[in-house]
């Protein structure tokens, strides 16, 4: 690592010059971990953005603070061997040494160089602006938070009553934002667990937590898991906090958008910051309270790069801070679950909907049981269109879910037995009948359905299986004026589609929704009843532990859009169509019971060894053939196993990954368990130099990345 740095850092200055760390962002096969040693003409606070010199490029960095966690390259004995700093971006108040030290955290735990993930959270536009052209951004940011400060104020909607619940889990809240850090034990308050059912206002808690945070003059921000989300929860927030400049941050905003919003955050201008994963990064001098709503969703992981996790982030900023830390969900993670059975979590219950409303009743069909007749089909029964007649003529709204988009996951040849795979992953490629194509959903290959099975020719290739395109199109046939509306990945990839599609379900312009899991999260349709999951099967026997967990709340959460008007919730209905009604999961769904089948699910993990009691790590290697990837992950095993501290672990043979080949690109990983996080982190920091070594020996090897506490094994 530190021969690599040397080589880029070669041009001779003045040897007198004080010495300043920079964090740059290196590409990860460079091995440079740390920040960088280069001489200023004048000392620099630490967190000021600076232009430096790497090799042949210059690149935006950021002063960093002395003594960081984060591993640094060894100084230099002779300075005259150093680069100057080219420039300083002026204007811009630095970021603080809080900010500077969880993205410390954040690359030393997720096995990142810290330059890569600091550059890599801060808005693109930045690396690319000089110091005359960012206080110009700067200036119009100001214009802009004073046009939305002088905005007409319209009359603020009337605050609903908190039912006894909310009264007593906001007390305690209340409690725990006055209370001062220092009187804690720790020093750092427990981060809050808010357990509530579907519909029992946790957004008003969020709100009313807000509020009192922004009393005191601090900055609030909340996390959502996806974007689909924010615009809805933005309009809440923006109609309660009239007159506060509230700003939303994710990858939907324009690069522009981004940086306005990013610097309004970081210059104390915005209040409320709304944002996705990414947002967990945002500076904000005066944070005053963090809001991870959904707080189990799979959505807050990143999955490339730095492979970081936005609420435990955001868990580890408020100990950094000092600050409270809202984790919310009806179906919380077990690892939040057991952190509260443990008492490291407070666990705050909302356990009644809003108005005393009913959850919706559920009702398991036994698809055994089901008589086979002509035009009935595994998804669209007979009883389903029924209750979807009931509801129509009632003029309420039904929701129907199907976990996969396109008309069918492949086409198939009955005189061949050939099947659409591509030809670049090991993976089928999905039917859409509405552009006539067959599309990989791992590459993006794409080509036209063929006119005849390019095996024998037989011109007779049907699809096989169903997605959501498909029950729209059966569900029109069946209920002929009903209004039909899908709402997945397809149907809403063009700007503004989404919102449309939300404003038709909640103006009552819809009568049946068919979506996949996008449609069941968080979303407030007051004119829902019914609602109907169709072959949810597929995860109950899946090789990944957690597949039973994010089933259950993937039901739990599309149930929770049925009834949550407290006038119709007595009647409001959830069906699930299995073929195992028998199946613990599906019991404890049908009781809402999430405390029975968390009890069960740890119970189950415990004695296997798995998280939350166990912690893991998966190395991956990507390679054009597999014989390269397992040379590579062998080599790696061998070495590590080698290190004392490889008693404390266990590392298991290397394996190719659930889809094996994407775009041409062989895919292999290898699981790291270790009984305690320590251990684990101990093996890390050891391995980490040895496999960029390896990754110079092995010529074929693409990639390859470490992920920490891995959501999908």
């Amino acid at each position: 690592m530190v021969d690599t740095a040397q080589q880029l850092m070669t041009a001779p200055v003045g040897a007198d010059l004080p010495r300043i760390k920079v964090a740059v962002d290196a590409p990860q096969h460079s091995g440079i971990g740390g920040p960088l040693d280069y001489v200023s003409e004048v000392v620099l606070a630490p967190g000021s953005l600076v232009r430096v010199p790497l090799g042949k490029r210059e690149l935006l960095g950021i002063v960093w603070p002395r003594g960081a966690q984060a591993i640094e390259p060894t100084e230099y004995a002779d300075p005259s061997k150093l680069r100057a700093i080219l420039a300083v971006l002026e204007g811009l108040t630095p970021l603080s040494a809080s900010w500077c030290r969880l993205l410390e955290f954040a690359a030393a735990y997720y096995q990142r160089g810290v330059g890569e993930v600091a550059l890599s959270v801060l808005p693109p536009q930045l690396r690319e602006l000089q110091s005359p052209q960012l206080q110009l951004r700067l200036k119009r940011m100001r214009k802009w938070v004073a046009e939305q400060i002088a905005a007409p104020v319209q009359a603020s909607p009337s605050r609903p009553t908190l039912s006894p619940a909310q009264a007593e889990v906001l007390a305690q809240l209340d409690a725990l934002l006055t209370e001062p850090a220092s009187a804690t034990a720790k020093g750092a308050q427990a981060p809050v667990l808010l357990y509530g059912v579907t519909g029992s206002g946790k957004t008003e808690v969020y709100l009313r937590a807000a509020e009192h945070a922004l009393k005191q003059g601090r900055q609030v921000l909340v996390l959502v898991p996806e974007i689909n989300l924010t615009p809805q929860l933005e309009a809440r927030f923006a109609e309660r906090f009239v007159g506060r400049v509230l700003v939303s941050l994710h990858s939907g905003l324009t690069p522009a958008q981004r940086l306005r919003n990013w610097l309004a955050a970081h210059e104390g201008q915005a209040e409320l910051v709304l944002g996705t994963r990414l947002a967990v990064f945002a500076s904000m001098p005066r944070l005053g309270l963090i809001v991870v709503d959904e707080e189990h969703d799979p959505s807050y992981k990143q999955q490339d790069g730095a492979r970081y996790s936005a609420r435990d982030l955001a868990v580890y900023r408020a100990h950094l801070e000092k600050i409270p830390v809202i984790l919310g969900s009806a179906t919380p993670s077990l690892e939040s679950w057991q952190h509260a059975n443990q008492g490291r979590y407070k666990r705050l219950a909302l356990p009644e909907r809003i108005g005393g409303g009913a959850l919706p009743r559920v009702r398991l069909f036994d698809m055994r049981l089901m008589p086979l007749s002509k035009g009935v089909t595994t998804a669209l029964t007979r009883p389903l269109l029924e209750a979807l007649r009931l509801r129509l003529e009632r003029g309420e709204q039904s929701l129907i879910f199907l976990n996969r988009r396109g008309y069918a996951p492949v086409l198939h040849c009955s005189e061949c037995n050939w099947k659409s795979d591509c030809p670049h992953c090991s993976a089928w490629r999905v039917f859409h009948k509405g552009d006539r194509s067959l599309r990989c959903h791992h590459c993006g290959f794409s080509e036209r359905v063929p006119a005849a099975c390019p095996t024998c020719g037989n011109q007779d290739i049907a699809p096989l299986g169903r997605g959501t395109e498909r029950l729209e199109e059966q569900l029109r046939e069946q209920l002929p004026g009903a209004r039909v509306l899908r709402i997945d990945a397809d149907s809403t990839k063009l700007k503004g589609e989404l919102e449309a599609h939300m404003a038709a379900v909640h103006a009552g312009e819809v009568d049946i929704v068919v979506g996949t899991q996008m449609i069941t999260k968080g979303h407030d349709f007051r004119r829902i009843t019914f609602v109907a999951a169709v072959n949810p099967d597929g995860a109950l026997f899946s090789s990944d532990f957690r597949a039973p967990e994010r089933l259950f709340a993937l039901l739990m959460q599309a149930g929770g859009r049925a009834g949550r008007d407290a006038e119709q919730a007595a009647r409001s209905e959830m069906w699930v169509q299995t073929w195992h009604p028998e199946h613990a999961l599906y019991k404890a769904l049908a009781k809402h019971d999430f405390e029975d089948f968390a009890k069960s699910q740890l119970a189950e993990r415990e004695s296997a060894g798995l998280p939350p009691f166990a912690h893991l790590a998966m190395l991956r290697a990507e390679a054009r053939t597999p014989e390269v990837a397992k040379a590579f992950l062998d080599a790696a095993a061998r070495w590590a196993q080698a290190l004392p501290v490889a008693a404390e672990v266990l590392i298991y043979p290397c394996i190719p990954m659930s889809v094996a080949r994407i775009a041409n690109v062989e895919r292999m990983q290898m699981l790291v368990e270790a009984p305690s996080r320590s251990a684990l982190q101990r093996l890390l920091w050891l391995w980490n130099p040895e496999l960029h070594a390896l990754k110079r020996e092995h010529k074929g090897l693409m990639r390859w990345a470490v992920d920490v506490d891995p959501l999908a094994i």
